[in-house]
């Protein structure tokens, strides 16, 4: 049984630390869980590793936090984003990260596909970088088990295991990125913003992503669900 927790919006402080929490509190027997949520302003989030004042200007209308897993930047302003966490003694839980990663992502694909009717597929291998600074940027390089759709990215996730089982933070690219906005934090504005004009897919406007999201969750629960139980 999947158990669904919709904590609504927050700042992106507050979701990370729900994440973490959650990843903390995590039972090794028991279920896995989806944790959906949304965002009180603008947001950015990063892995925990990357130092944000070398590639972002970090004062301004965007609210940023560090977030308990991996991977590089990721804007939470024209995506859905989600958390899913799967205990270490659930039949799906794999000691291989990359598995787990495309456990996860096969979810992912049938959501997206289903609901866009487009021939989405998981890529196989990380895209070329078109700069050094791109693999900092999620939406700026596909990487393997990355949700495609002919070589551009619709979603793209980083994951952090612990002997309790795994977090995984996910995100679903949904409208494509604010061109003044990018050009308001990015620090290395020519190379990111082509990079995510190439990578990045956007299959809708602006107008339809509140109501996209909702249905999106919808799907992707019960997409989880079926993985879950097949």
């Amino acid at each position: 049984m999947l158990q669904i927790f919709d904590t609504g919006a927050s700042t992106a402080e507050e979701n990370m630390r729900l994440d973490e929490e959650l990843l903390g509190s995590l039972a090794p027997a028991g279920a896995p869980i989806l944790h959906l949520y949304d965002w009180a302003r603008p947001s950015a989030t990063y892995g925990y590793f990357i130092r944000p004042e070398n590639h972002l200007n970090l004062t301004g209308t965007v609210d940023f936090a560090r977030r308990p897993t991996g991977g590089g930047i990721v804007f939470h302003i024209w995506d859905l984003a989600f958390s899913f966490l799967m205990p270490s003694e659930h039949p799906h839980f794999s000691l291989s990260t990359l598995g787990n990663y495309q456990f996860v992502n096969r979810a992912v694909l049938a959501a997206v596909r289903d609901y866009f009717a487009l021939p989405f597929e998981l890529t196989g291998a990380d895209a070329p970088s078109m700069g050094p600074d791109c693999q900092h940027f999620c939406m700026a390089k596909p990487t393997q088990y990355d949700v495609v759709y002919q070589g551009r990215k619709i979603a793209g996730s980083a994951q952090r295991r612990r002997k309790q089982g795994y977090l995984h933070q996910g995100t679903i690219s949904l409208c494509a990125p604010n061109v003044e906005l990018l050009n308001e934090v990015l620090k290395c504005k020519k190379d990111i913003m082509r990079a995510m004009e190439v990578f990045t897919f956007a299959p809708i406007s602006t107008d339809q992503l509140r109501k996209t999201r909702i249905e999106l969750q919808k799907l992707l629960a019960a997409k989880l669900e079926e993985a879950i139980h097949f």
